[in-house]
């Protein structure tokens, strides 16, 4: 059976899955009924430092800068649709690979033209985010997830929760963190600029 956190919720990798090296963060989605347009949603990472800030501009992972500078953290394509069952947009993270510097990878979802399409994650149903062993996909009990639910209705980006280093250990935590702003607001909290 997978673990499934509740918001604000932590867990170590190794207690997941023991000697975890190739972690693969999936983010699902459906979209509820709406007036039709098409409705997208983007999983993004951010690389931070001690000092709670992106690394650089290339820290930032999403569709346009598939991976970080140093390959570790790989960004698997853009779903366009959120159709279909199983994870819609997919993160890989090579953990022993992680640069020293990086203290946090912050994982998160934004949906694509929200303002000029009049879109929320309130017109989102099943939102999650699971973090899995990549070398054993398949084993449930090798899974941690969180469900989003109804903690953000009118946001239109989120920050779902970070993978971070505890001593030599990785920890996932769950945040469900909202912002109305937008993927600009979040990346702004991390000392980004919207380009």
């Amino acid at each position: 059976m997978a673990i499934t956190l509740a918001k604000g919720g932590n867990i170590s990798l190794e207690k997941v899955a023991p000697g975890m090296t190739h972690a693969c963060v999936g983010l699902g989605w459906d979209p509820r009924t709406t007036d039709g347009a098409p409705f997208d949603l983007d999983a993004s990472a951010i690389l931070v430092g001690a000092d709670g800030k992106a690394l650089s501009d290339g820290h930032f992972v999403f569709y346009h800068n598939l991976q970080d500078p140093s390959g570790s953290v790989v960004h698997q394509g853009d779903n366009l649709t959120g159709a279909g069952d199983g994870d819609d947009e997919t993160i890989n993270v090579d953990l022993p690979g992680i640069p020293a510097q990086v203290q946090r990878i912050v994982i998160l979802a934004s949906i694509h033209d929200a303002a000029a399409r009049g879109q929320n994650f309130g017109q989102v149903a099943d939102a999650y985010v699971r973090v899995y062993d990549g070398d054993y996909p398949h084993d449930l009990s090798k899974v941690v997830t969180y469900d989003l639910g109804e903690d953000a209705s009118m946001e239109t980006a989120l920050v779902f929760g970070e993978l971070y280093r505890h001593g030599t250990d990785w920890k996932f935590r769950a945040i469900g963190q909202g912002y109305s702003s937008g993927l600009a607001g979040v990346i702004a909290d991390y000392g980004l600029q919207a380009g």
